[in-house]
């Protein structure tokens, strides 16, 4: 069972996610709620959860400034939020799990599963979003494998090849960290002034780009040595991303 506290200033937000987890998650039971962060921050302290769900905007404060009153936290977070700004693609990048209001059902149930099956790494995952939070700027993240969190600086990321549902990540140093997540959805994710995705399998760091080789259908040489395919339908998008120019 999940012990979990919901905190949200909002009464009719708490109701509706009582309700939801009482018709479609048996795995939880809910402990407390609270209205805010002290009251929060109290409520944590006492009961010790196993999971918190936190509204960002609350009257007195926000999730994150209650987070930042947590030394260690040993629970799992799911933010829940009205707000689609800098903070989601946050919680993107250091692999939080989020619920956009009003809450979707379906979407609850998808976060509370990870929840009970991802207990470990909570302080990393969090220790990151606070940091991403208060730089205002994203230059890491965090790669959720089957058994650890990994926080990746941007720039040591060489490429990425697809597998299937998973995506292997190959870093500077020969270090290789398989997540189960899809190619697609990094594709979506890293910022596409430094990343370029080339093939239908493959995502390469721009950076690290050492030769294009023209034949052969068109591949690129990567620093390490490795060759990755260039799909001939972004053979020109490619070109012209390197060179600043358009092909002859």
């Amino acid at each position: 069972m999940l012990r979990t506290i919901l905190i949200d200033d909002e009464a009719d937000a708490r109701s509706a996610l009582r309700s939801f987890i009482a018709q479609y998650c048996p795995q939880v039971t809910i402990v407390d709620e609270a209205t805010g962060v002290k009251d929060g921050f109290r409520k944590i302290s006492l009961h010790q959860p196993d999971l918190v769900l936190l509204d960002i905007q609350m009257e007195d404060g926000t999730g994150f400034d209650l987070l930042e009153k947590i030394k260690v936290p040993s629970f799992s977070v799911i933010f829940t939020t009205a707000f689609d700004n800098f903070a989601v693609r946050a919680f993107k990048y250091a692999a939080v799990d989020y619920l956009l209001k009003p809450i979707d059902p379906d979407e609850l149930i998808e976060a509370i599963g990870k929840a009970t099956r991802h207990k470990s790494g909570n302080a990393e995952r969090i220790d990151h979003l606070l940091e991403l939070r208060q730089q205002q700027k994203i230059d890491r993240i965090t790669l959720s494998s089957q058994d650890s969190y990994t926080v990746v600086k941007l720039d040591h990321i060489l490429r990425l090849e697809s597998d299937s549902n998973y995506t292997h990540f190959f870093l500077l140093g020969k270090e290789k960290i398989t997540v189960p997540r899809s190619l697609k959805e990094f594709e979506e994710l890293l910022p596409h002034d430094r990343f370029f995705r080339t093939h239908q399998s493959h995502i390469i760091n721009l950076a690290y780009v050492k030769k294009f080789v023209k034949e052969e259908g068109g591949y690129v040489v990567m620093e390490d040595g490795s060759e990755v395919l260039v799909a001939r339908r972004r053979k020109d998008d490619f070109i012209q991303v390197l060179t600043g120019k358009s092909p002859d």
